[in-house]
């Protein structure tokens, strides 16, 4: 995206310095990594067509192209989700230690709450990621959206009160979350699954995504007996010396990998010490973003 000779020019100059940011709004919006490269290629496009003379505020000007090419990418996104085979589950992120220790920054990625944010309209999403994450004026969410900033405001109290309602109830623990993942761990090593069938919420939820390509359920498996039958099928057919722990969307998670290629990404969700969700991505076009680190900012 930038110019061939030693020195990029200042738009360039300019769109590098935000684009982690621009890429962080895209993937929240959408929740799929390609689909946010995309929106950054055509706002890298649209940048270098204006005048840098003519903008007053450089970031929030990227902030609008980019939620824009969001905005009508998320709504193309969701033609494709209405064919797509079994559950769609975010595309998973190796992200560096640094997202981690941005709490706000890490919840906003998490697996959890990106499928909080697929039951917003796109609009909602849209006006609730960059004023909730990114903390950006209504008037220039406005501007973005193509609404008034009166119906701004209106759009993020409903988005609130929608995204309160199904986010997790308490404050989401990494160190019971990295619990829950060694009792998988040792379940798969030892053959022992009681201590991790004990971790099960009683409603627990199942979530696999194969895009049609690969094995998974079709459909969510719902509470603890059914969850359990069906993680004791999987764990019998892996080793242990294949799962290892790495930082998913800012939360730790369990990459499996099969004849050295990552065959699986497993997230959680423990809210007070149980497990209320597990996440399994099997599709592997959503797992390309899984063996580099990708750089999220706010």
């Amino acid at each position: 995206m930038a110019p061939e000779n030693d020195r990029p020019d200042a738009a360039t100059e300019v769109f590098l310095t935000h684009r982690n940011l621009l890429f962080t709004v895209a993937y929240e919006m959408l929740g799929s990594a390609a689909d946010a490269e995309d929106v950054l290629q055509e706002t890298w496009l649209r940048w270098v067509g204006v005048d840098l003379d003519t903008v007053r505020e450089q970031r929030a000007y990227l902030v609008r192209i980019a939620t824009r090419q969001a905005l009508s990418r998320l709504r193309t996104l969701g033609r494709r989700k209405e064919s797509y085979v079994g559950p769609w589950l975010p595309e998973p992120l190796l992200t560096a230690p640094d997202v981690a220790e941005d709490v706000e920054l890490a919840d906003s990625v998490s697996m959890a709450m990106l499928l909080v944010l697929e039951t917003l309209a796109p609009v909602e999403r849209a006006v609730f990621v960059l004023r909730e994450v990114f903390d950006v004026g209504y008037d220039e969410i406005a501007e973005a959206v193509d609404k008034s900033p009166a119906a701004v405001r209106q759009i993020a109290h409903r988005a609130r009160t929608h995204v309160a309602a199904r986010r997790p109830r308490g404050a989401v623990s990494r160190d019971e979350t990295r619990n829950a993942l060694e009792a998988f761990q040792r379940a798969a090593d030892t053959g022992d699954l009681q201590s991790l069938l004990d971790l099960l919420a009683p409603d627990v939820v199942f979530l696999g995504d194969g895009g049609g390509v690969k094995q998974a359920v079709l459909r969510p498996v719902v509470g603890a007996d059914k969850v359990a039958r069906l993680l004791a099928l999987g764990l019998d057919n892996i080793d242990a010396a294949s799962l290892r722990l790495a930082q998913v969307n800012g939360y730790p998670a369990l990459i499996l990998r099969l004849d050295g290629e990552i065959d699986t990404v497993l997230a959680m969700r423990v809210e007070d010490g149980l497990i209320t969700g597990l996440y399994a991505v099997r599709n592997p076009e959503k797992l390309s973003h899984m063996e580099r680190e990708t750089a999220l900012r706010r």
